[in-house]
Parts: structure tokens; sequence; C-alpha cells
């Protein structure tokens, strides 16, 4: 979505009130509470919020000119890999293996079996529809973020559910 990302995409940019400004830092506090200890240095009361508005649906949030969240459709806000890679640790994370990085980087949706193979770790709390980090065996940093579509437990049902059907062909 953002790899070929300019200024040219902005529609709009405005200074948010203090309300909508509450509402988002609310937002974003109750989605990723590993950020309540920095929530005053990442969005601080006094800094302006700016959100830009972008093709596709597609909102910015920023300070200080520099993007840290964004949203789509008005879904969930979701932060940006340069907020991610300084706090690594405020998302769940689902981790590919080596063969479906550079796909992924290409802007591929990962498949059960990048996950469920050597080398790819699938965390089990990770519910369906929720922001997920996509970390890569051998990588220290993200490489993606995204939505599941389906929970943990679902994937591994349907992988042993395709192993089962494997092993009565044979």
């Amino acid at each position: 979505m953002f790899k070929k990302f300019s200024s040219e995409e902005v529609s709009a940019q405005n200074q948010v009130k203090a309300s909508v400004q509450r509402k988002i830092r609310q937002s974003i506090a109750e989605e990723y509470p590993g950020l309540e200890p920095v929530m005053d240095d990442i969005l601080p009361k006094k800094s302006p919020l700016i959100v830009a508005k972008c093709q596709n649906h597609l909102n910015l949030v920023l300070v200080n000119n520099v993007p840290l969240f964004f949203s789509v459709r008005d879904g969930p806000y979701m932060p940006t890999l340069r907020l991610l890679h300084q706090y690594p640790d405020i998302m769940k994370k689902l981790q590919v293996d080596r063969g479906a990085i550079r796909f992924v980087l290409s802007g591929a949706n990962i498949m059960c079996p990048g996950l469920t193979s050597p080398g790819g770790v699938l965390d089990d709390e990770v519910e369906a529809e929720s922001p997920v980090a996509i970390m890569a065996e051998g990588k220290q940093h993200a490489l993606a973020i995204g939505f599941t579509k389906m929970s943990a437990k679902d994937i591994w049902r349907n992988l042993i559910e395709d192993v089962v059907r494997a092993a009565m062909a044979t």
C-alpha cells in the first residue's frame, strides 16, 4: 500500500480539535495497551495532531510531520513500520519462514504454510481480524503489518485437516 506512496496522494490535511485528538489517543491506547507507558512521548498532548486524508480511504495520523499511525476506511489505527521498529512489543507477532520473505515484501498475502512450516512461528493467542506484526525468520525487525483472516487455532485446524485428507488419499 505504501511502497510507492508520495505526498501527491494526500488530498487534505487538517489539524484536529482537542476532542478528536482525545478520541484518537483513546482508540490507540485501547488497541495497543503496550504503548501506555510511552503514549505521551509518541502522541504528546500539547503537540498538534494532524490527520491527512489520502486516496483509497486512507487516514494518516501525523505528529511533527511524522506519520505514526494509519487507518483504512475508519478501521482501527495501525502503527507505521517505523514506529513498530522503535516499539517492537506493542503488537502480537507472526513469523514467516525464509521462503516467504520476498513474496511478502512484494505485497503477497501470507498463506498458512508460511506460518506453520519450520521457521514459521504462530502465536496461539492471535484471534481472527486482529492486527499483527509480520516478522521474518532470522530478521530483527518486522517486515509488514496486517490483519489475520482467521485465528491461530483455525489455521492449525485447517492444516491438520489437510494432512489427514492427504494421508487418506494415499
